[in-house]
């Protein structure tokens, strides 16, 4: 048995070993360390098929320490995955190549999602679980039935997102989740006992994991362990006690097998260890048909079940329609509603609003919209620990708790980061479609996993509230300044900052309708005046920026605002025409589907004036993109206040006596 399995990970060891060498970069030393691991999983545990990667049933396998990239590379190649060949192994880390530096989700390829930082592929998989657990309760266990398991290296443990997700995952008990720690105690700056004294047993105890510690290169006890974990009523982490460069004379076990080439001699060295008497890339042809084997016997293993789940679904019919996820489409039968149900809700709600125009903060406004749309069987809520603050829990809406997955929100607790990550992960399983809630200002805490999802195209909703100076007396520790820019910066996403009722409901709907772009919905704390008191049937949100006001035929000045200061921008273009000064303005909700627009319709927006004028209560950067050198930006480039939020408004000259004097002096 053991030959066998040693060969077996021979193969990916020299796979991986011969890619960075000849790419002159990259991190050998994990894929050596944990292919005896990766070969008994593959091998004799995961349910995956390489002819049909998207089977809905697979298990999913995350490498979580994406750095040891070649891991996932060799085991998708030997495995059979049309998706990787040899030669674009042998391009590893160049330009078009699928095997990237660190795993670059691609649907339909095997690999599930994108990993490099440290801690991300913990808090998907945890997401991941979940999702499989929602769609177990959906459909029944004969469906849908299947492992996470999640690679995961002693950086990933030490960063912060590794704590907060784990430790959901053991709150929830989330049985279906097998975390395989490669525990080889180096770092690239060194031994880890340079910077850590953790006790990880205890620590994932204290989690609510099981933990197991196993030799990973002795086979035995990782199929003994692995045989365990299938049975686990918690989830499970399983320590394999391994060496970096397992196999490496001179650099095995030790920081400079981590990040860099072992370099041609100490190859040659390897290969005479280890006894494998190939050349660079070469696996020989009785290996290379054993692990085609593995993939076959994995495909035919599974094509009974994929046949089920074809049948099955065409009777269910909401998962199928969950997958694709089309807002627009028609929802599944056997449900007391449908997509004409979902909009007649709308309309009647939109036109109840209009015949009461009352000032709604735009987080209020959300939640109207949220009620009626959280019957969506897709669409699962959540929040990090401010539900009643960000709206995002309503009526309809279901807890999710440990071992009951029937429900269809989550309460994250205080833990921004991971809900992101774990976000991402439930989006990338199925086609769920998670949306989660914090404060604008704790986008900071949130913003890699949100560039994440930007980079996978995932369908991932935001909501952050309080998302200005407006929110008052918390001060300047919870007033964004700065975040609304650093958002846009983010390429693929689109940050939504509605004005009132209508536009608030006009981001979500194009928000749920965005297939290929995540989006922020950023809301405010304080009640403001509508800007719109008439509905259309046209989305004007989704242009990005639409004309709202024109207080006469000879406007001299454009104002541009987004959120709570264009009903400001509105008293601004009134006050002005008392004086002859006419102008129009702008609601700009959306900068990015705005920069997406004709060139005419832009011009229509821009050109009308040569002075333009922008307005929003955070830092201005990203605006003067468009009021160009002779605009005016009215905003806010330091820190906040602590006082009730008209009085910081004044403070920063954020009112109607200022604004007017300024575009005064400039025309």
């Amino acid at each position: 048995m053991s030959k066998q399995y040693i060969e077996l990970a021979n193969c990916i060891r020299f796979l991986s070993i011969d890619a960075v060498q000849k790419a002159n970069s990259g991190h050998p030393g994990m894929p050596m360390g944990m292919a005896d691991v990766a070969t008994v999983l593959f091998k004799d545990f995961l349910n995956f098929n390489p002819k049909n990667p998207s089977w809905i049933n697979r298990d999913r396998f995350v490498l979580s320490a994406g750095h040891g990239s070649m891991l996932l590379y060799s085991l998708l190649y030997l495995t059979g995955y049309k998706s990787v060949s040899l030669n674009d192994i042998k391009n590893f880390r160049q330009l078009d190549s699928i095997c990237a530096g660190h795993p670059e989700y691609h649907p339909n390829t095997g690999i599930e999602t994108t990993t490099g930082p440290l801690g991300q592929g913990i808090s998907n998989a945890v997401g991941f679980a979940i999702s499989e657990e929602i769609l177990k309760k959906q459909v029944g266990k004969k469906i849908i039935d299947h492992k996470t398991y999640v690679l995961a290296g002693d950086g990933c443990l030490m960063e912060g997102i590794s704590h907060e997700a784990l430790s959901l995952a053991g709150h929830l008990k989330l049985k279906n989740l097998i975390l395989l720690f490669d525990n080889n105690s180096i770092s690239i700056d060194g031994p880890t006992s340079l910077t850590v004294s953790d006790d990880h047993e205890k620590r994932f105890k204290s989690y609510g994991w099981d933990y197991l510690k196993i030799n990973g290169h002795n086979f035995k006890e990782i199929s003994k362990a692995l045989k365990k974990a299938q049975k686990s009523k918690k989830p499970i982490a399983i320590s394999c006690k391994t060496t970096i460069g397992y196999g490496s004379p001179n650099k095995g076990g030790k920081a400079s097998s981590h990040g860099s080439p072992l370099g041609d001699e100490e190859i040659k060295l390897v290969r005479k260890k280890l006894n494998w008497n190939y050349g660079a890339f070469e696996i020989p042809k009785k290996l290379s048909k054993e692990w085609r084997l593995i993939g076959a016997k994995a495909s035919k293993k599974v094509k009974k079940h994929e046949k089920t789940y074809i049948n099955k679904i065409k009777k269910l019919g909401w998962l199928g329609w969950s997958i694709s996820n089309k807002f627009k489409k028609d929802f599944p039968p056997g449900y007391n509603f449908s997509r004409d149900a979902i909009i007649g809700s709308i309309k009647k709600v939109k036109a109840n609003y209009l015949k009461t125009l009352e000032p709604l903060a735009t987080r209020k406004c959300s939640e109207k919209f949220l009620e009626i749309v959280s019957k969506l069987p897709s669409l699962i809520g959540g929040s990090a620990d401010l539900a009643g603050s960000n709206n995002t829990k309503t009526k309809n809406h279901k807890i999710i708790k440990p071992n009951d997955f029937s429900g269809n929100y989550i309460h994250y607790g205080v833990r921004e980061h991971a809900m992101c990550g774990i976000m991402n992960g439930i989006s990338l399983h199925s086609g769920l479609i998670p949306y989660g809630g914090t404060f604008l200002i704790f986008s900071d805490y949130c913003k890699p996993s949100i560039r994440l999802a930007a980079m996978m195209k995932q369908k991932v909703i935001y909501v952050f509230t309080h998302d200005s100076i407006g929110l008052g007396e918390d001060g300047p520790t919870h007033q964004p300044i700065e975040q609304l820019t650093s958002l846009r910066s983010i390429p693929n996403l689109n940050v939504f900052r509605p004005a009132d009722f209508i536009e608030t409901f006009e981001c979500w709907q194009k928000a749920l309708e965005s297939e290929n772009s995540p989006s922020v919905i950023a809301l405010t704390r304080q009640a403001i005046d509508p800007i719109r008191i008439k509905d259309t049937s046209e989305n004007k949100s989704s242009f990005g920026a639409y004309e709202v006001l024109r207080s006469g035929n000879d406007i001299k000045t454009t104002i541009i605002a987004s959120g709570s200061e264009t009903s400001l921008a509105s008293d601004i273009c009134h006050k002005l025409a008392t004086e002859n000064i006419y102008s129009k303005v702008i609601s700009m909700p959306c900068q990015e589907l705005f920069d997406q627009q004709s060139q005419d319709y832009k011009d229509k927006i821009l050109n009308e004036t040569e002075l333009i004028v922008s307005i929003e209560a955070s830092e201005t950067q990203s605006w003067k993109k468009y009021t160009g050198t002779k605009g005016l930006n009215f905003g806010i480039d330091n820190f906040g206040k602590s006082a009730p939020f008209k009085e910081i408004y004044n403070h920063f000259d954020l009112n109607s006596e200022h604004i007017i004097k300024k575009i005064k002096e400039k025309l």
